[in-house]
């Protein structure tokens, strides 16, 4: 009997950001494969019977390469087993759900997608950063500074990410290694120096961090603060909000927020 594999979004960091058919079926779950960045404290919620597997990755050190995962994932349903691959944020946002997805679809598996909330918006959020808002920015463009290694950097449009600049915010996901040279790439194509920016390390957990400034300023305030991954960057005048009252997490007694 087959079994199913079943990509589930856990969601920025928050346990509780996970959705309520998500949380049902990982604990259903016979095997579990997990990233390093889901909320650590969802496995708490995985069956004690059940087979949970750390497949985390790292940048530039792979616990276990892509395709080994897909194998996993196909092997385990082949038993008739119920997998759930949980990943962090959504699974079709820079999560490679795509290519489990395709990959159980050759092999014959059957699988299902559970969005999850991803860390483009949420992580601005718990910032205080909305990442549209009237009369400030009516679109929203979200973009990976840590391509694919068989990519050339070439083909990043910057001419295209200015011009969306332009009409609103920009959401750089795993960048912050490369954040000086994407901050002078935009300011080359004519976005402002003085661009609102920020930097938040570990967003909608209890370690989240910001580091604010300008598309000019932040690459050295983020280098100053030793912001590493995760971290995502906000450029855009909705940078400016949070210092106008949306800071809202500041001002909570506990973490995480009151349900």
């Amino acid at each position: 009997m087959t079994g199913k594999v079943v990509l589930v979004g856990a969601g920025p960091g928050d346990a509780g950001l996970i959705t309520v058919k998500g949380l049902k079926i990982l604990q259903q779950a016979d095997v579990v494969l997990f990233d390093r960045l889901i909320p650590m404290a969802l496995l708490d919620e995985v069956r004690v019977d059940a087979e949970c597997i750390d497949v985390g990755k790292l940048p530039k050190k792979h616990r276990l390469a892509q395709e080994d995962i897909n194998r996993l994932l196909i092997d385990h349903a082949r038993q008739g087993k119920l997998v759930v691959r949980l990943k962090g944020g959504d699974p079709f946002v820079f999560g490679r759900g795509g290519e489990e997805g395709l990959a159980c679809h050759a092999a014959g598996i059957p699988f299902e997608v559970v969005p999850g909330v991803s860390s483009a918006i949420a992580v601005p959020a718990y910032a205080g950063i909305p990442v549209t808002h009237r009369q400030v920015a009516s679109a929203f463009t979200v973009f990976t500074g840590h391509a694919d290694p068989n990519t050339a950097e070439s083909e990043i449009d910057y001419t295209a990410l200015a011009a969306a600049a332009r009409l609103g915010t920009l959401v750089l996901l795993m960048g912050v290694n490369n954040l000086a040279h994407i901050a002078a790439r935009l300011q080359a194509e004519g976005i402002a120096a003085d661009t609102p920016a920020i930097c938040i390390e570990w967003g909608t957990t209890a370690q989240q961090r910001t580091v604010e400034g300008t598309l000019d300023t932040l690459p050295a305030l983020a280098v100053a603060a030793e912001i590493s991954t995760p971290a995502l960057t906000v450029i855009g005048a909705v940078v400016g909000l949070r210092g106008k009252g949306l800071d809202w997490l500041r001002q909570t007694d506990e973490f995480p927020p009151t349900a």
